[in-house]
């Protein structure tokens, strides 16, 4: 049978009528592989604020789909979907949308086979990828990843996820190793280690984007990561060429997502500056990651949401903001042991000086510790306006002496003592002799209020600090 076969094939392959099928197939198989794959499309139904409402395509959440316009193309972002309807969150303004506009989905642009350690099975692995790597230090870059410093192209080859999957939290090393972030009072009485995230809470002009800027330069970081999201366009520029200055620009990736830039693109800009920091903390580099601020990112997502149609909860906003939070707070912090690390700076705008604004009690709750700025401090020409009584870190007890942890509770003891009693003896009406710790607060309080104000350019390494915490009790 076998030997028939054989017999059969050979025959059939000397048959002139055979060969030339065999050939025509050949050159079908070639015209396919250029012929372009039928290209899948939906339609705009509606335009209403912030959203548009696509049919006819089949997207998942957070896939990402373009509009032509007669002047270019509008990028959108699915967020939600109702029966067969699809609610694009577009990144740039509808100008230019008609009824009936063509709704193209984009395919993901995922690494190259064998660049990740995991296949992409996954929805993080399946999420937009945008450029990181070495060649974003010093550059400026908008939340999609496009240079906005008119340097040219970013001339990289690496991408990452936008969301990338979760470290396993028994995996984290552990937060042991003391940070110098070359703020006096910071170093001595609120001592940030390598790996923790902290808040900086504050209402409008008390000073935190010096103070940002001031642990920009100072800080012990092979890297630094700016995402500078829904702020005012001039503070941008404020921010990267007077505080963050040549040399904090030098080894910094920022990002800006401006107030006047689409709530997605916000969105997406704080989770692209996490992105970068996490692409170099798996790289095994100590990275500095500043994000001013975590209160824009959640209005922002309040945005997208009452859009949607999800319905407010907690003084206008929706439940969604309370889960994205810590979604994006958990990326960072400390990798696997012995490799890098993420200490995280996320300032939170207190709305009315008020410290019970939901957006700060929830941020209060997720981070590892919390840096108050004082207006009245500010007022009082005490800069840095660090309130030491309202802020506490949580991961200093773990990481510094007992004689250090002693020093500074004394000095917050005296410092607490004299704030309580200054009407008392503004007036005269205290008594020498009557309250011990009072009397050496009053004694020390000139000393105290020196040793917690520091002038912007002044550099207070961990090691003067503790020195001049401990002289003071000397």
């Amino acid at each position: 049978m076998d030997e028939h076969q054989h017999h059969q094939e050979g025959t059939g392959s000397s048959d002139p009528h055979t060969g030339r099928w065999k050939s025509f197939l050949r050159d079908c198989d070639t015209l396919v592989s250029f012929a372009d794959p039928m290209q899948v499309s939906g339609r705009v139904t509606r335009v209403a604020g912030l959203v548009m409402e696509c049919v006819g395509l089949r997207l998942a959440v957070g896939a990402a789909a373009t509009i032509p316009t007669a002047s270019g193309f509008i990028e959108a972002e699915v967020v939600g979907f109702e029966g067969e309807r699809l609610f694009l969150m577009p990144q740039s303004d509808t100008e230019g949308v008609v009824p009936g506009s063509r709704v193209f989905p984009v395919e993901s642009v995922l690494p190259p086979p064998g660049t990740v350690p995991h296949g992409r099975r996954r929805p993080q692995d399946r999420a937009r990828h945008l450029p990181v790597g070495m060649q974003l230090l010093g550059r400026v870059v908008d939340g999609a990843g496009r240079p906005l410093d008119g340097l040219g192209p970013l001339n990289t080859t690496e991408v990452g996820p936008l969301n990338a999957r979760p470290v396993n939290p028994l995996d984290r090393a552990p937060i042991k190793d003391t940070l110098d972030v070359g703020v006096r009072a910071i170093n001595a009485m609120l001592t940030v280690g390598r790996g923790q995230r902290l808040g900086l809470f504050a209402g409008t002009g008390v000073g935190k984007s010096v103070l940002l800027g001031m642990i920009a330069r100072y800080t012990e970081a092979d890297v630094i990561v700016v995402g500078l999201i829904g702020e005012r366009g001039r503070e941008v520029k404020e921010f990267i060429d007077q505080i963050l200055g040549p040399e904090g620009r030098a080894r910094s990736a920022v990002v800006a997502a401006p107030a006047d830039s689409p709530p997605l693109l916000r969105l997406q800009g704080a989770a692209y500056a996490t992105a970068i920091a996490e692409h170099f903390r798996d790289q095994g580099k100590n990275v500095m990651l500043i994000m001013d601020s975590l209160t824009r990112y959640a209005m922002a997502q309040r945005e997208i949401a009452l859009a949607i149609g999800e319905p407010p909860a907690t003084k206008g906003y929706p439940p969604s903001v309370f889960a994205k939070l810590p979604v994006l707070v958990e990326r960072a912090g400390n990798g696997l042991e012995g490799g890098g690390s993420i200490t995280a700076f996320y300032t939170v705008l207190s709305e009315g000086d008020d410290q019970q604004d939901p957006i700060a009690d929830a941020a209060r709750g997720i981070l590892d510790g919390h840096i108050v700025l004082n207006r009245h401090l500010a007022e009082a020409g005490h800069y840095p306006a660090i309130d030491i009584e309202q802020s506490i870190s949580r991961a200093m007890h773990s990481i510094t002496t007992h004689e250090h942890q002693l020093a500074a509770r004394k000095l917050k003891q005296l410092y607490s003592r004299y704030q309580r009693s200054r009407d008392l003896i503004n007036v005269g009406a205290y008594a020498a002799g009557s309250d011990p710790v009072l009397d050496q607060a009053i004694a020390k309080n000139g000393v105290i209020e020196e040793f917690l104000c520091q002038e912007i350019h002044d550099n207070a390494t961990l090691p003067q600090s503790l020195g001049q915490l401990s002289s003071l009790f000397n």
